[in-house]
């Protein structure tokens, strides 16, 4: 281990690593921001919505809900912490500090393998509860929250390493181009965990879809339900392509390009579609809210009452603004003095 630089700005460790550091708003950038506050308003909403419908349901206190409940906390955290990226970005990266930078990027990768933790969490739940031919799980809370509590250690431990340990500060000849004060390792290490954890996903999915398929090809022998036999099989189909397919769609283009960086590919130009593919990622915490909890009939309907229950509330409080300003108005009085010039009562 060599020389280590932590006295240094952030432009010496850009420089380093060949990555261009702006110092004025250029077009690329205002676009970049103008889409990532816009993406990440709507999964503060729609996740704040989701978490909302299932505290104040109580048929969703429920082992499966409890963690789509710690996903759209996860993709709320993934929201805020992209949030203060799209406020700290552009020509602001050159003022930041190295503390500041490394908060920034490890809110932004805590929140991330939270969420991806969480969606292999829900697999597994589906999984026992298929297998147990329950519609929810018996997982005791207790094992809930265990499970709960390990994927935001998990989380944190990884959020927390670079800034630690697995950074570049005192090796500039293993900082990574996209992330220039990280280690390529940790990028390779990082992106092949997710890659894990998909293949898990798939293995689950397809464990449960074949189970599900023999079953009700069994129960369709003995009861003429051919019909419903193929909507049950076709709506397994369609919910187990949506779920794979909105993790891949979101997350493969990111994990390739931080593979590609990881392994040092020279002639790979990674750094022309970071920020979109991160950006393209950080939709899935708007697409999980849709995938796992809109499809829920029950979820709907929670939603719908939440939001009319907040038009009620809001259009009673305008018309109550508006009838306290035509009583206030009605006591109005022009009144005329001696001198004969009208005055308004002090009533108004």
């Amino acid at each position: 281990m060599g020389q280590c630089y932590y006295n240094e700005t952030i432009g010496f460790f850009y420089n380093n690593s060949g990555k261009e550091l702006s110092l004025r708003w250029r077009p690329k950038d205002v676009v970049v921001v103008a889409l990532g506050l816009t993406v990440s308003v709507l999964v503060l909403l729609t996740n704040l919505l989701v978490i909302a419908a299932i505290a104040s349901n109580r048929r969703f206190h429920q082992p499966i809900y409890y963690l789509l409940g710690n996903l759209a906390a996860a993709d709320l955290f993934a929201g805020m912490a992209y949030l203060f990226l799209m406020f700290h970005t552009g020509p602001r990266t050159a003022r930041l500090s190295i503390k500041g930078w490394f908060l920034r990027q490890g809110l932004l990768d805590t929140s991330l393998t939270a969420s991806v933790a969480t969606l292999l969490a829900i697999a597994v739940e589906r999984h026992r509860s298929v297998m147990a031919v329950q519609l929810h799980s018996r997982l005791p809370r207790g094992r809930v929250v265990t499970l709960i509590v390990g994927v935001w250690v998990a989380a944190l431990g990884l959020g927390l390493l670079p800034a630690h340990f697995w950074h570049c500060l005192c090796d500039l000849d293993s900082c990574s181009r996209m992330v220039p004060l990280f280690s390529r390792s940790y990028l390779a290490a990082w992106a092949l965990s997710s890659l894990l954890v998909f293949l898990l996903m798939v293995a689950v999915y397809t464990r449960i879809f074949f189970y599900v398929r023999r079953r009700v090809e069994r129960m369709a022998e003995h009861v003429s339900c051919y019909p419903r036999y193929r909507e049950t099989t076709l709506s397994l189909v369609k919910t187990v392509v949506i779920i794979l397919g909105a993790f891949v769609v979101c997350w493969t283009p990111g994990q390739v390009v931080l593979l590609l960086d990881g392994l040092d590919c020279k002639s790979c130009n990674v750094l022309a579609v970071e920020k979109y593919f991160l950006l393209l990622a950080e939709a899935n915490s708007l697409v999980n809210a849709v995938v796992y909890s809109c499809r829920d009939a029950e979820m709907r309907r929670t939603f719908r009452r939440l939001l009319c229950c907040m038009c009620f509330r809001w259009s009673n409080h305008k018309s109550a603004r508006y009838s306290s300003s035509a009583q206030t108005g009605a006591s109005t009085r022009i009144m005329l003095p001696e001198n004969g010039h009208p005055l308004m009562d002090s009533t108004l």
